[in-house]
């Protein structure tokens, strides 16, 4: 029973606010689902959900977006985009002949815009890639997990992508940086068939840890980094 629906959400001070403006950047529409606002993606596109969350950010995330562009002025296009819907530039030691650009959105969750030539994201669509910090056994265990194969695995850098192509899901080996807090992005699984007593276990049996349960049934756990994520019973 493979987790085939993944969702990256979000915790945000204003869901409202940043779904707005993701939905901006992707050209998506906003579906207000019991207190989240999401993105809902397709078989090569993740979804993206936002949830309310009074958690402070500290350090940079473990998990950050990487939007495609078709020319140079298209990504001088998504740039200009991105600060007028309020985001900003952001500076974490880039050098100036990089060719990708990095951004903050309103909640200063980091995301690049890549440059056109790029050919790892060729053909991945406008969410390219979520570009996470990890091991290659979180790698190798995500691929298991959702049934996506490797489409890297190289000097401990992972990716894996759907079999239907799309966005690609990548991790760029160790150092990996302490986890201070619960994560602010994380996961979330539906089961196909929507058994998820019997994904959970499958879960747990290729490496994950149980954590706890939450009022609705969700069931956390977490990837063998430490990162939380959850299984959905719908």
């Amino acid at each position: 029973m493979l987790s085939r629906i993944l969702t990256l959400t979000v915790d945000a001070h204003d869901p409202a606010r940043l779904a707005q403006f993701w939905a901006g950047m992707l050209g998506r529409e906003v579906v207000e689902d019991a207190g989240a606002s999401l993105l809902p993606g397709d078989d090569t596109q993740v979804s993206l959900q936002f949830v309310p969350s009074d958690a402070k950010k500290l350090g940079p995330n473990r998990i950050h977006l990487h939007l495609t562009s078709t020319s140079l002025a298209d990504q001088q296009h998504k740039v200009a985009t991105a600060l007028g819907l309020g985001g900003g530039h952001l500076d974490v030691g880039q050098r100036p002949e990089e060719g990708h650009i990095v951004l903050a959105d309103p909640e200063s969750n980091e995301f690049c815009v890549i440059e056109p030539d790029n050919s790892f994201l060729a053909g991945c669509g406008l969410l390219g890639e979520l570009a996470c910090d990890g091991t290659r056994e979180v790698g190798l265990f995500w691929s298991e997990a959702l049934g996506w194969p490797l489409v890297w695995d190289q000097d401990d850098e992972t990716a894996i992508q759907s079999p239907h192509g799309g966005t690609k899901v990548a991790w760029g080996g160790p150092p990996v940086a302490p986890k201070e807090a619960r994560n602010r992005q994380r996961f979330d699984l539906i089961p196909a068939g929507g058994d998820q007593e019997g994904e959970v276990d499958r879960l747990v049996s290729l490496g994950a840890t149980r954590l706890e349960v939450g009022e609705d049934g969700t069931v956390v756990l977490a990837d063998p980094d430490g990162n939380e994520f959850c299984v959905k019973s719908n």
